[in-house]
């Protein structure tokens, strides 16, 4: 009797210790799970940042990149993302030891320790901006809450609030403002002064980004807006300008550029705590477009991808009104992809500037992406 008392407290304490040391290993491994200090990373924008969030909403294939030959030379299939390969932001990513950033839209999507991707490629500041088609800043900002609001019930107030202010919040915004009017209706620039114009999409941006500082961010990125007038698909929009240049184009773009520049310094300077990178993608592509050889490109100014003059025809993969399209051979020797947006060569030689690029360069400044993600 004696033996089997033995033999029952001998299983029972078994018993005991396997499910304790099981439920140790998984409340350990659980707590592995969950970063310790993360920072996380949200990007917000158009489509030199959209990671995918246009495949979940019904729109227009002027506005999507979930079909071949998107995603050609990286992913090896489309992801929605308006390149080859990765974007700007996979990049940065990688460098932050992150992984690929998912859109806020993705199905499935539980959790965003590592941050979330809310870019919508044709996104403006403004709402009127490709209206109905696109996701705009304000509803971006909209999911953003939605995000604090879960690291605040997930993790609580103050380890919430925490994160949030560790968060680097990266834009790219404003081109689609300046090109859609060329695109659809150039009337509506008929109602406003350029610098009206551009003074609403800045007032727009300027809102969101005091709002993101209300809910608890302190720490911003920001690309300013390339030459849009010089882009495959603007230089084609007018016949009789033999491939020139659309000035008007470009003139906002430099306006917006130069308000941004004043924007960020003021708020630096009534902010506390607001710290910011501005990086100058304008001046960077310029180089590379007129200088392809110096920086390792064959093609300054074709777009790899599309038809007609430099391949401006915005029809890559045959979805779109003009069903014929080219497609050249190497994308990594393209400066352009298709008519409005760049290979993933280039977006590789970027985000290496804006990581690790110092403000004497004039690139990037007064922070680089690395000192925001390593600053607490």
């Amino acid at each position: 009797m004696r033996r089997l008392g033995s033999f029952f407290f001998f299983f029972f304490f078994l018993v005991f210790f396997i499910n304790a040391t099981c439920c140790r290993g998984k409340s350990q491994q659980q707590q592995q799970q969950l970063p310790k200090k993360q920072v996380p990373f949200f990007i917000f924008g158009d489509s030199f940042l959209d990671a995918g969030n246009n495949n979940y909403i019904n729109t227009s294939t002027l506005d999507q990149a979930n079909f071949w030959p998107y995603g050609l030379t990286y992913f090896k299939f489309p992801t929605g993302r308006f390149s080859d390969g990765r974007l700007l932001s996979d990049f940065i990513a990688k460098r932050a030891k992150l992984p690929l950033i998912p859109p806020f839209l993705q199905p499935g999507l539980r959790q965003y320790y590592h941050g979330v991707n809310f870019a919508s490629s044709g996104a403006g500041a403004l709402a009127e901006t490709f209206r109905g088609f696109v996701i705009d800043l304000k509803t971006q900002l909209s999911n953003y809450y939605q995000v604090a609001s879960w690291f605040r019930h997930t993790l609580g107030n103050d380890e919430g609030e925490a994160t949030i202010s560790r968060a680097v919040h990266l834009f790219s915004i404003g081109s689609n403002d300046y090109m859609s009017p060329f695109l659809t209706n150039p009337t509506i620039l008929n109602n406003y002064n350029d610098s009206t114009y551009v003074g609403m999409v800045i007032g727009n941006l300027t809102t969101v980004i005091k709002e993101i500082y209300r809910v608890g961010g302190r720490k911003f990125a920001f690309i300013n807006v390339p030459e849009l007038g010089c882009v495959p698909g603007m230089r084609i929009i007018k016949s009789d300008n033999n491939g020139s240049c659309l000035e008007d184009a470009t003139r906002l773009a430099t306006l917006h550029n130069k308000a941004l520049s004043k924007l960020l310094f003021e708020l630096e300077k009534r902010l506390e705590g607001f710290k910011y990178s501005l990086f100058d993608f304008n001046s960077n592509l310029r180089q590379r477009m007129q200088h392809p050889s110096k920086y390792g490109f064959k093609e300054g100014e074709t777009a790899c991808c599309g038809s007609g003059q430099y391949r401006g025809v915005f029809s890559c993969g045959g979805k779109r009104r003009v069903k014929e399209f080219e497609l050249c051979k190497n994308p990594k020797e393209y400066v352009f992809w298709d008519s409005y947006h760049l290979t993933e060569r280039i977006y590789r030689q970027f985000a290496d500037q804006m990581w690790g690029g110092t403000s004497n360069s004039d690139d990037v400044g007064p922070y680089n992406m690395k000192n925001l993600f390593q600053i607490h």
